[in-house]
């Protein structure tokens, strides 16, 4: 099974996207739209209108990569954004997205700061 460790950058199209592009139209897209580099040791992930579709584009070595998932029934919990905008997750996240969690509704617990364990 192929899916990315937790320690990788995600960065998440907001926008929706025809899926019919391959890797030369969605590495324009990362470099143009999002403004972001496609050569980076990152992930860029692209959803189709109806959200039952993911792409996810990455660079390694010698070579794009292209990884795709459907969805044969539900759908993609999806950030509804503006034009263009960007969500970053972690590995980890990208994956209970890909296992149908909706990683946008979770709040995780208030961060306790502390100086001292006396």
């Amino acid at each position: 099974m192929m899916r990315p460790g937790g320690d990788v950058d995600v960065y998440l199209c907001c926008e929706c996207v025809d899926l019919r592009k391959s890797i030369n139209g969605l590495s324009i897209l990362v470099e143009q739209a999002l403004g972001l580099d496609p050569f980076a040791p990152q992930l860029f992930v692209f959803c189709n209108r109806k959200r039952d579709k993911i792409k996810i584009l990455y660079w390694e070595r010698t070579g794009f990569v292209l990884w795709y998932k459907r969805l044969e029934k539900n759908r993609f919990a999806w950030p509804l954004s503006g034009d263009g905008e960007v969500v970053t997750l972690t590995g980890r996240e990208l994956n209970w997205l890909l296992d149908g969690i909706d990683v946008f509704a979770m709040q995780p617990h208030e961060e306790v700061p502390f100086e001292t364990v006396l």
